[in-house]
């Protein structure tokens, strides 16, 4: 069983599970998004008694703060008990147009010389850490939600500024992929 579990599984696996999930919150009536939890979290930090945003009653979402504690537990299982050491399996294209982009790919799924410890404490990788931070942060608060809550339980819903959200989040990965990343790197 664990070697089904450490190999690759097809991109539908993953789409059934996120509609089942999401079939689930429409029964009981919730939204997802993961940025809703540091605001619960600010919000059982006291941030509420000086920050008007933040007083709200956050045991409405300890149903949402279980599920970012799943995904921590999951996402630290498959790193570690299901880990696969084999490279990853890239095409010959990929790999040429992220050498393009400036972007060494070393066998793993997240490239080093951007995602490793070296880089990110380098005062480069900080700099990238801190203002690609607040970057995230304030286009969560500005567009009333990050890409896991627009682009999965925004568009479910139907919602149509989900919809313009998620143009704006494409067309500015777009941006940072072809503008910007070839500039840091």
């Amino acid at each position: 069983m664990l070697e089904i579990l450490q190999q690759p599984w097809p991109w539908y696996v993953s789409g059934a599970a996120i509609a089942f999930i999401m079939i689930l919150l429409l029964f009981y009536g919730k939204s997802f998004g993961f940025s809703s939890n540091l605001r619960a979290m600010c919000s059982m930090a006291g941030a509420g008694k000086k920050v008007k945003f933040f007083d709200f009653d956050w045991r409405t979402q300890k149903w949402n703060l279980l599920f970012l504690l799943g995904a921590i537990i999951g996402g630290t299982i498959a790193s570690t008990i299901l880990r696969n050491d084999e490279p990853l399996a890239l095409s010959a294209s990929t790999i040429q147009d992220l050498k393009e982009l400036g972007v060494a790919f070393d066998g793993q799924l997240n490239p080093s010389h951007i995602f490793g410890l070296e880089f990110a404490t380098s005062f480069k990788g900080i700099l990238v850490l801190l203002i690609g931070g607040l970057l995230v942060g304030f286009g969560s608060r500005y567009a009333g939600g990050c890409t896991s809550g627009h682009a999965i339980s925004g568009l479910s819903n139907l919602q149509i500024p989900s919809l313009v959200a998620v143009i704006g989040f494409f067309i500015g990965g777009l941006a940072m992929t072809y503008f910007i990343l070839p500039l840091i790197f």
